[in-house]
């Protein structure tokens, strides 16, 4: 029988900083108290906490892909590969002026998986971001980040290349769903933003506005194609994890919001909000390729949740009084 979750991320984290030298796992070990380098998410090619993959042996590599394995389901870990090897794709196009690599990817280990009741771990990189958190025997995921350039890579008009293609998709069919008049609500703005807007900031407060249109305006088809939508990106956890997130929503209280045109090809944007979620979605560039996705937990990234609940726990034991 497979060990538990937190088990499989403290076998697979301990085995990576045992894979790694001195140097190198010194560069990917830090406190778990380090807030300003555990707290963190950044999808853009710069310097990060933590060690590159790049300088790692066949073994260190191995084991940080094995330790990415246990946060993501299988076809996540898929796309998130496709997301790393799209690198040496990006840096053709661009001439290999910029030196991309499709090693340029940082392994961050907060605390010791050995022995804390909380640590926590990070891989990042252009495009990926994973950040788990473990306090005793449960998991807190969030955020995770697949974003992908080019977003699609056609030949004679098919896509040969397209990992965050359903993401898309699937937004577009709950759109067509709705009607008029829902996607009139939905719309929220003619123009998409520059970016997702929870952007890299460690913590997003409260909803993003407009909320968009809430789930109980929709028919039964445009329920479902966001119940589908929400499952997308809670299917990127392994079962259990996907399983558990789901159960902390409320379907009813979902809210899904569109901004920029609906026809594909442009800069278009959308989000999902609920209980404690927020997925965001864009195509940042003039022709619509080149995409960013987050799944995040507003009250509850970072392990907020699941370190909130491990202090009061530790510091306000049951009383226990002497039997007369």
């Amino acid at each position: 029988m497979e060990d538990p979750l937190p088990e499989q991320m403290r076998t697979a984290a301990s085995a990576l900083l045992a894979a790694l030298d001195d140097p190198a796992r010194d560069r990917a070990a830090h406190r778990f108290d380090d807030e300003a380098a555990r707290r963190w998410i950044e999808y853009r090619p710069r310097p990060r906490p933590g060690v590159c993959l790049a300088d790692l042996d066949r073994a260190g590599r191995k084991a940080a892909h094995r330790l990415l394995a246990t946060a993501l389901s299988p076809p996540a870990y898929a796309q998130a590969m496709a997301i790393v090897s799209l690198e040496e794709v990006l840096d053709r196009a661009e001439g290999w002026r910029r030196g991309r690599h499709s090693g340029d990817y940082w392994v961050a280990v907060f605390g010791d998986p050995a022995r804390d009741d909380a640590w926590a771990w990070r891989l990042e990189g252009h495009h990926l971001s994973v950040n788990m958190t473990v306090v005793a025997d449960q998991v807190s995921p969030a955020p995770i980040f697949l974003g992908a350039n080019p977003a699609t890579v056609r030949y004679a008009g098919r896509p040969v290349s397209r990992p965050l293609g359903v993401e898309e998709d699937l937004a577009r069919a709950l759109l067509d769903a709705m009607g008029p008049a829902g996607r009139a609500a939905a719309i929220v703005g003619d123009e998409a933003p520059g970016d997702i807007i929870s952007a890299t900031r460690p913590r997003v407060d409260g909803p993003l506005e407009p909320l968009g249109v809430p789930a109980d305006r929709l028919g039964p088809t445009g329920r479902a194609l966001l119940d589908q939508l929400v499952a997308l990106y809670l299917d990127r956890l392994p079962p259990e994890l996907a399983i558990r997130e789901a159960r902390r929503l409320d379907p009813g209280r979902l809210h899904f919001a569109w901004a920029g045109p609906t026809v594909p090809g442009r800069r278009h944007y959308y989000r999902v909000q609920g209980d404690d979620l927020l997925i965001e979605y864009d195509n940042t560039t003039d022709d619509g390729n080149h995409a960013h996705t987050v799944l995040r937990r507003p009250a509850s990234d970072f392990g907020t949740d699941v370190l909130a609940t491990h202090h009061a726990e530790s510091h306000h034991p049951e009383s226990h009084h002497p039997t007369p």
